[in-house]
């Protein structure tokens, strides 16, 4: 009896320092914003989005700096600096490039670089992409293939800003793939619109095509019913959040991260059907003393102390 005592002690140990553990950052400092404990005064990071199941990203910080972010699937964003401006990101991971929901089997490794106008905005990100895919197996009791090399892409962004508001106004892409032995052209581009109720983003239209042809895909992203509360992605560089939304083609339903406040409805709308029907997921946000939001469409936001 004695010694089933001392078991259940060391199981409640082990779950002790376990529980103790996911409330500490990479550096041992306690996490904030859990259990509701009303967030923190003074200073703060985010150092995780979170759901009930995974861990979809984790900011790691050099100084004041964000400079890494582990997302899912132990992808790995490097982000570097000059003075305290971003001047390139190197992601090496997984993406949705489909939009289904479900991050691809085949790895992707971009690395983007961002250039900046004499007031300091950011003015163009340049970007070579690499996209891999594993070989599947001869026998299907036999293990996947090593990750080979499918294709090689080149893209140009050009940002724009508003001139009297200040604002993102617009992003113009161009794209094309490398092909061995044939001069580089881009063949493909979309144009990105910005509209604005206050700071917040209100609208988001972007048209595809074919270079030197009419768009052939349109698609628009509303968002409404913004709260007064204060967004996590304010906490994060504008450069990042921007590379963020280009990660993948059709990821400018994140758009909301480029607002100071948090919508409690977006929705998104082909505009090339007959017919458009928007999609549209709404909310109800939480939040900590401090105003910061903690949870809204099924993530949790975890701050530290900055």
């Amino acid at each position: 009896m004695k010694q089933i005592f001392y078991f259940i002690l060391l199981i409640a140990g082990f779950s002790s320092i376990h529980s103790c553990k996911n409330l500490l950052d990479e550096d041992g400092n306690p996490l904030l914003d859990l259990n509701n404990t009303g967030g923190l005064n003074g200073p703060r990071a985010l150092y995780r989005e979170i759901t009930a199941k995974d861990t979809l990203a984790e900011y790691h910080y050099s100084g004041l700096l964000v400079s890494k972010v582990i997302t899912d699937s132990a992808s790995i964003t490097d982000i570097m600096y000059s003075g305290d401006k971003i001047s390139q990101i190197s992601f090496n991971g997984f993406l949705d490039l489909d939009g289904n929901g479900k991050l691809d089997k085949d790895s992707v490794s971009y690395t983007q670089l961002f250039n900046y106008g004499n007031n300091s905005k950011l003015q163009t990100i340049s970007e070579n992409r690499s996209i891999f895919r594993r070989t599947p197996p001869v026998l299907p009791t036999d293990p996947p293939g090593p990750q080979t090399l499918l294709r090689k892409e080149k893209s140009l962004y050009r940002i724009v800003y508003n001139p009297a508001t200040a604002k993102l106004d617009s992003i113009d892409m161009k794209n094309g793939v490398e092909v061995t032995g044939t001069p580089f052209a881009f063949t493909n581009y979309s144009k990105t619109a910005y509209s604005y109720t206050g700071d917040n983003v209100s609208k988001v239209i972007r048209h595809y095509g074919l270079v030197n042809n009419a768009p052939n895909k349109k698609y628009s992203y509303e968002y409404y019913a913004y709260d007064d509360q204060i967004s996590p992605f304010t906490l994060l560089p504008q450069a990042y959040k921007i590379s963020r939304l280009l990660s993948t083609i059709i990821n400018d339903k994140e758009s909301l991260i480029l607002s100071p406040n948090n919508p409690k409805r977006w929705s998104v709308t082909d505009l090339t059907v007959p017919i458009p029907v928007p999609v549209v997921k709404s909310t109800n946000y939480a939040y900590d003393l401090q105003t910061y939001m903690t949870k809204g469409y099924g993530v949790n936001y975890i701050y530290k102390p900055q």
